[in-house]
């Protein structure tokens, strides 16, 4: 299987995830609620599967989430095999746990541009949302509405993969 392109996409994929995190710490404080810095912040609207995480998350949990799930992703994307359930597992296990609805919704952000990721794990099963890291959340001013886990409509079209970084195939006929 010629995976080139998904190992291009995942890895864009975490760079976006990167982008967002520098942004957040930039623009507010630990203990405030992605949520609400997603309504109030323009220049995170971009970042489309921010809207996937728990409502109560805070910066700080969002932050130490997405260490624990993006860690092993650098290494995993160079090995001769792709393995997607297991880049998709840790994403789910870190930074969904309990929030199934929203899994849901990262996943298929993410097959828009990597065909099948997260299709091959376990249902998860609905629990408490995670709770935040510490307290201080209660203190964090709420979103004026709930977010819903749900991402903005996209084109069923397929995204074309060819160009740079990777040349076309070529024949051998």
């Amino acid at each position: 299987m010629d995976d080139r392109f998904d190992r291009r996409e995942l890895l864009l994929h975490l760079g976006d995830m990167l982008e967002a995190l520098n942004c957040l710490a930039r623009k507010s404080t630990p203990i405030a609620l992605v949520a609400h810095l997603m309504q109030e912040e323009e220049s995170l609207q971009r970042f489309a599967f921010l809207r996937a995480l728990a409502p109560k998350m805070t910066v700080t949990e969002l932050t130490q989430r997405i260490a624990g799930a993006f860690s092993p992703w650098p290494k995993a994307l160079l090995e001769a095999e792709l393995n997607r359930d297991a880049l998709a597992s840790s994403v789910q296990r870190n930074l969904f746990d309990g929030n199934p609805d929203g899994w849901k919704a990262y996943a298929t952000h993410v097959q828009r541009t990597v065909k099948g990721f997260g299709t091959g794990l376990p249902e998860m099963k609905a629990e408490a949302l995670a709770k935040p890291a510490h307290n201080a959340a209660k203190d964090a001013t709420p979103a004026a509405a709930p977010v819903a886990a749900t991402l903005p409509a996209a084109s069923d079209a397929p995204i074309e993969k060819k160009g740079w970084p990777w040349p076309e195939p070529k024949s051998t006929s």
